[in-house]
């Protein structure tokens, strides 16, 4: 469970962390220690930075995930008509091997909670969840939560420049940053390059532990691009 790996990791990281007593000889089984199973997060999602774009001129809103290179790693075409957002990511523009989606899991949800799902397996990734009023009036704020529904960590823009962005005249020009905590320490940053059309956010994420599958954060980021632009 995500919690559990997530407190580990961070009481290491503050070397705060016992390990349990070791069995006493006396006592331990005459076999060979059986050895802990942990996911594996694909290579793909493990890296340290990402780079979200988006298409320029488009009639919905197309998205590709790169790598600091300009590799594509992913490709996305946002639906036009929807009574729910149900977005796929695949491998490139032919839409032949889908990689991931991200699925809003009710229609009347005005907090916008969406799954994210592994689609060669169907395996429950984690959720993204909107703070809508917070969203709506002062800064983006998103919660990221672990198949058991519980918060382990968010991304949040900062107060003034939220404000800024949303009330100032021409705010919607200034780029967007935003911080991913888990555990209220910083782990990643998300930056918007200025352009007048289009848009480009930078994923710096070398902080996030391994065993953190970066697709549940880039589905927050390309949410945050199609649902937060349209709010605007």
């Amino acid at each position: 469970m995500w919690v559990a790996q997530y407190g580990q990791w961070w009481c290491q990281r503050e070397q705060r962390y016992y390990p349990p007593a070791p069995t006493p000889a006396a006592t331990a089984p005459a076999q060979a220690a059986t050895p802990t199973t942990v996911p594996t997060v694909p290579s793909l999602w493990t890296m340290n930075f990402y780079r979200i774009r988006k298409k320029v001129l488009a009639l919905t809103g197309q998205y590709w995930i790169e790598d600091q290179a300009g590799n594509p790693l992913g490709y996305s075409k946002q639906k036009m008509l929807r009574l729910k957002e149900d977005i796929r990511i695949f491998t490139d523009e032919t839409m032949t091997r889908e990689l991931f989606q991200v699925r809003q899991q009710q229609i009347l949800d005005i907090w916008g909670t969406f799954a994210v799902i592994d689609s060669g397996s169907n395996a429950l990734l984690g959720y993204v969840r909107r703070r809508a009023l917070t969203s709506t009036f002062v800064a983006d704020e998103w919660e990221i939560r672990d198949p058991a529904n519980n918060l382990v960590g968010e991304i949040k823009e900062s107060t003034g420049r939220g404000l800024a962005r949303k009330w100032i005249p021409g705010g919607s020009l200034i780029p967007e940053r935003l911080t991913m905590t888990l555990g209220g320490m910083p782990v990643a940053y998300i930056n918007q390059q200025f352009k007048i059309v289009g848009d480009i956010w930078e994923i710096e994420c070398q902080n996030l532990p391994a065993m953190f599958d970066r697709r549940v954060f880039l589905g927050g980021v390309i949410l945050m691009g199609m649902i937060e632009r349209e709010r605007k």
